[in-house]
């Protein structure tokens, strides 16, 4: 920048100071309006216009701001900056979100409440009311001369109350009826099967949805066994699941009766399968799951067998068959003598097969040992005859 671009600028500035100062008061703000025409319109040259403006603003900027306040005027308030500005709107859309945001969660809640107190008195009112016979006469109760809102909520208690009683107690004390009498053949052994797991394996998949998969071995352990014993199926799924899943596996009517979750005692969460219910013999009942739990109010009534996780090689219900046969065939009189040796074992059946081998091995050196005796018994004889003869001779 040249120093003959600056002074005439530098030259025009002083002047209007010299005005502002030499003038009067109602005079001052044309001289200072004079002096920012006579900048405004002066072009400076190129590279010196930003230095030279930026400089005569300042000046006359401060000159003002002094003439004001000498005349008692407060100074221009200062521009409010961009950066500030958009803060405060960013801050106030923020302020407004959350109380909208509040303001409807409260809505939701308001309305909650009022469904929630709907719902109960609409509860009240239908468990609540009379039962009615065939005529539509009501029915009266113990609760007719309460007040009819004490009616209501007693009535409502007492429903649920039975309802619950319904869940956790079986069905009734006698699940089976009386056993059969001649001329009708009734099994000396009853035996009660899980569904789930035992028999059938559940299998989910996103194309088919649940599918149920047979265990190997079905078929072989009812021909096997319906002479010996009572089959039930005793399962802790509902009967509108179970009922066809029986129907599927035993075509030939091998089952002769069907115990679904309702006939289950709930205990600790867990459906427990009571044997003092079936109605049965308690000493010749055998129960086979996968779950001690199921029968841990007669602990030596019960198999648990190892959950089946779908092996189509599976070979535990021959096994199975072949142990429960030999229970029944031995004629033994009470089957917990034999299933509490059991009890501890993780897997009953591989517990039998490996004492059915010991004993077999016992039994082949026993007879061994006796072969062995006769023949020792044989020679001796032999030698004592021979003895005999020649003394006589």
């Amino acid at each position: 920048m040249s120093a003959t671009s600056v002074f005439p600028m530098c030259v025009r500035a002083s002047r209007g100071l010299l005005r502002l100062r030499s003038g009067t008061p109602g005079a001052s703000t044309p001289a200072v309006v004079d002096i920012i025409r006579t900048l405004s319109t002066e072009k400076p040259p190129a590279g010196a216009g930003s230095a030279t403006g930026g400089l005569a603003q300042a000046i006359l900027q401060e000159r003002l701001q002094q003439q004001q306040q000498s005349q008692g005027q407060p100074p221009p308030p200062p521009p409010p900056e961009g950066g500030e500005g958009e803060k405060d709107g960013e801050h106030t859309e923020d302020k407004k979100q959350k109380e909208n945001t509040a303001y409807a969660k409260k809505m939701v809640l308001r309305l909650a409440g009022l469904m929630g107190i709907g719902g109960a008195a609409g509860v009240v009112y239908i468990f609540g009311t009379n039962s009615v016979d065939e005529q539509g006469h009501v029915i009266p109760d113990e609760f007719d001369r309460d007040p009819a809102v004490i009616q209501q909520l007693k009535r409502t208690f007492k429903y649920f109350k039975d309802y619950r009683q319904m869940i956790i107690e079986p069905t009734s004390p006698k699940l089976l009826p009386d056993p059969l009498k001649e001329p009708y053949y009734q099994p000396p052994y009853t035996l009660v099967l899980e569904l789930t797991d035992v028999l059938l394996h559940p299998e989910w998949s996103l194309s088919t949805g649940w599918r149920f998969k047979k265990r190997p071995g079905i078929d072989y352990l009812f021909q096997q066994l319906t002479p010996l014993y009572e089959i039930v199926i005793f399962t802790a799924e509902t009967g509108m699941t179970a009922y066809p899943l029986i129907d599927s596996i035993d075509p030939q009517g091998f089952v002769m009766y069907r115990l679904f979750r309702d006939a289950t005692r709930y205990m600790e969460g867990h459906h427990v399968k009571d044997v003092s219910c079936l109605n049965r013999d308690s000493r010749k009942v055998i129960v086979v799951d996968c779950k001690r739990e199921a029968f841990s109010l007669q602990p030596f009534n019960g198999m648990a067998l190892k959950k089946w996780d779908g092996n189509s090689d599976d070979r535990t219900l021959y096994d199975l068959a072949n142990f429960l046969k030999t229970i029944a065939l031995s004629g033994v009189e009470d089957v917990r003598s034999v299933l509490e040796n059991y009890a501890l074992e993780d897997d009953p059946i591989e517990a039998f097969k490996r004492r059915q081998a010991q004993l077999a091995q016992e039994e082949e050196q026993r007879l061994a040992e006796l072969s062995q005796q006769k023949k020792q018994g044989l020679s001796l004889g032999s030698i004592t005859s021979r003895f005999w003869r020649s003394k006589q001779q």
